[in-house]
């Protein structure tokens, strides 16, 4: 994989990640992720079953982790301690895995990143030997700091979770992209294929999206249809774009050799 994504060692060939909640059933949730091509899918530890209730169907039987790399999230936290404690049991169940999402919420309403939390709890995972993908502001300075605690990669909300608005800051995006070594994954706001696009054509180093699938009229045609934008997103930006010119016409045919009515 000469343009895999490198995460803690591990290389995927997909860039693009992805979430399993918000679904009908274990069944499209499945489908969905399949057409997507992710290696990576997210878990809210809160929320969806992987063996913790033993008498209820585990999404770990329709996703096997044989297959895919599991990210257990801290969705639905609000302070650091319970954000820890949640990993702690992910890594219990999922038999000592330390890939992890760290998600500590401001609140419930907006579900912006609680950033001091955040980096409170980034500082635990990382001495207890979590290897932590942590969810936060898209700014710059936060995400030296969270690069400084020992964190495998840096994920910036495009835009507020679920609201599917899209890259509403691209210039604070590109700061990030820019002052950090660690992959920077584009997480929460991603609404179609085009914002996937956008994000890679930036320099992303992936996506992260989950309502934008689940939540669409055809989750498994919109799953293919974002694996296809992160793809060509990604070709673009190693492709190099051309220069934009204001008011500089450039025609793309030779201008040589042309017929002109004063040769006449």
């Amino acid at each position: 994989m000469s343009d895999g994504l490198l995460i803690a060692g591990k290389t995927y060939s997909s860039r693009l990640l992805i979430g399993t909640g918000k679904y009908k059933d274990f069944a499209q949730t499945r489908e969905a992720i399949e057409a997507s091509g992710a290696q990576i899918v997210t878990v809210a530890i809160r929320r969806t079953n992987i063996g913790q209730n033993r008498n209820e169907p585990s999404l770990l039987e329709f996703l096997p982790a044989s297959k895919f790399t599991y990210l257990p999230n801290t969705a639905g936290c609000y302070n650091a301690q319970d954000a820890v404690r949640t990993l702690r049991l992910a890594r219990e169940l999922l038999d000592g895995h330390d890939l992890v999402k760290l998600e500590v919420l401001g609140d419930p309403h907006t579900l912006y990143p609680n950033m001091p939390e955040t980096l409170q709890a980034a500082e635990t995972l990382v001495k207890e030997g979590f290897k932590v993908m942590v969810y936060c502001s898209d700014d710059p300075i936060q995400a030296q700091m969270l690069e400084a605690i020992g964190c495998v990669a840096i994920m910036p909300l495009a835009s507020l979770i679920g609201s599917g608005m899209g890259i509403l800051n691209p210039w604070n995006l590109q700061l990030v992209i820019d002052k950090v070594k660690l992959p920077v994954i584009v997480d929460a706001g991603v609404g179609t294929a085009s914002d996937a696009a956008v994000a890679m054509e930036l320099g992303c180093d992936g996506v992260l999206m989950n309502t934008a699938v689940a939540a669409a009229k055809n989750p498994v045609l919109m799953a293919k249809a974002m694996k296809k934008a992160v793809e060509a997103g990604r070709e673009a930006f190693l492709a190099g774009r051309m220069a934009k010119k204001l008011y500089s016409a450039a025609p793309s045919s030779p201008t040589e050799g042309k017929i002109s009515s004063r040769a006449a």
